[in-house]
């Protein structure tokens, strides 16, 4: 792996969590995501079912978990299948993960082939009650064309095992997946501090005339040289106009003088997540427009962020965070307090420049797994990331920091990465 070895028991005191929350004499399955095909033999990068690798640490395709915590005999309480190396794959592949390392990894002594999984799982479907089957409820695009590896493991045991009682892995795992130990901020914060060196680059390399991706290069050269193992996401490098398209990401325009720049990125390292975004101006030097604006989401950013902690709601944030912009809104001479006076209540005036929330849970997934009714708790992740989107000006800001709520308050992950107007400029002019 290109990343630091995680510590076993981050793994170890999450099964633990895990299976005390199953129902007594109960199994539960995960599966490893796919290995997508592209064109011809080429395939798409693997990404690991995060509940799997939450639960385990392996990031080896065709992988299943199986945990039986009443399970008479110890050995089966938690069982690892995993490819088995064969003579092809080793000429074609190298090699898999061995039985050995499987153990080192995950803290799980049972390691079993992929192969020999029915025969054993026949064995405990007929000993349990209860099923417990993960799938991908936390996705938000549709996907019903697609058949995963959880789908076919859903059909296999409904077939096999029709009569069995099924529950769902992600009704615990939206519950433990918020609260992150010390070792997962730490590997959050690792992803950061990548983000930090990219952003650094990217004010260095800067300039009139050069094209965005080029930018978007500089980001990937610090996560691949850091030992990250991808973007968190596709990196937006948005600059004029395009900064007003919320999800634009084809980076392919030139950045010309007196425009600014909105980048909104993320490192993933040992598969969790940082999620930043900051603004820069091409040339070197703010606008006086483009710093009044600047200055009114970075006092959002400040202000908003406080309000992240203990026994808030996200509703009641994401309200107060409007009340925040709303007013920026009007000092940016953008609306009056006559428009909000006769505005339309299911459509605010506001939502004119601002139109997105501003606090999503982070880990595993940039958009990490949790109830957003459930009131915000010590250990939690979340970013914040106000914006105002001015198209008819070609101005665009956004800035997000990532922050771990504490007992009373919250720490800021992000406090390195550069974000004062003076620290940007200076920065851009000694390069």
């Amino acid at each position: 792996m290109r990343y630091d070895s995680i510590p076993v028991s981050l793994f170890e005191n999450n099964r633990g969590r895990f299976t005390s929350k199953m129902q007594s004499n109960s199994l539960a399955i995960l599966t490893s995501n796919d290995v997508m095909p592209n064109n011809a033999d080429d395939v798409m990068g693997f990404a690991q079912n995060n509940d799997l690798f939450y639960l385990s640490g392996i990031e080896q395709d065709e992988t299943i978990l199986v945990l039986f915590p009443d399970a008479f005999k110890e050995e089966n309480r938690a069982i690892l299948f995993v490819k088995e190396v064969n003579e092809h794959s080793l000429i074609w592949e190298g090699d898999f993960l061995t039985k050995e390392q499987v153990k080192a990894i995950s803290g799980i002594k049972n390691v079993k082939w992929t192969h020999e999984f029915e025969k054993t799982f026949q064995l405990f479907a007929f000993e349990s009650d209860v099923i417990y089957l993960g799938h991908n409820e936390h996705i938000k695009r549709v996907t019903s064309d697609m058949s995963t590896r959880q789908d076919r493991m859903i059909l296999w045991c409904k077939e096999k095992y029709p009569l069995h009682q099924y529950e769902r892995v992600a009704k615990i795992t939206r519950d433990l997946r918020p609260i992150k130990s010390d070792d997962e901020v730490a590997l959050i914060q690792k992803a950061i501090a990548i983000s930090i060196k990219g952003f650094k680059s990217v004010l260095k390399a800067a300039k009139p005339n050069v094209k965005e991706y080029e930018l978007e290069a500089e980001l990937a050269y610090h996560y691949i040289k850091n030992g990250a193992t991808r973007h968190a996401f596709k990196p937006i490098v948005a600059s004029g106009k395009n900064a007003c398209a919320l999800h634009y990401n084809t980076n392919d325009a030139v950045c010309k003088d007196g425009e600014m720049i909105l980048v909104d990125f993320g490192v993933c390292y040992g598969n969790y997540n940082s999620d930043t975004t900051r603004c820069l101006p091409v040339n070197g030097k703010f606008s006086p427009r483009q710093k009044e604006v600047y200055e009114s989401v970075l006092y959002c950013l400040k202000e908003g962020s406080k309000l992240l902690k203990p026994g808030v709601l996200s509703k009641d944030y994401e309200l107060k965070m409007a009340e925040l912009i709303e007013t920026e809104l009007i000092k940016l001479r953008l609306i009056t307090s006559e428009d909000i006076a006769n505005q339309n209540p299911e459509s605010p005036a506001y939502k004119k420049y601002f139109m997105h929330g501003t606090a999503h849970h982070l880990g595993l997934d940039v958009h990490d797994v949790g109830l957003y009714s459930r009131p915000f708790e010590k250990g939690m992740v979340l970013t914040c990331e106000p914006g105002i989107y001015i198209r008819e000006e070609g101005i665009g800001v956004r800035l997000e920091n990532d922050y771990l709520l504490t007992a009373d308050g919250n720490i800021n992950l992000c406090e390195d990465m550069l974000i004062e107007i003076f620290e940007i400029e200076e920065l851009m002019k000694t390069k």
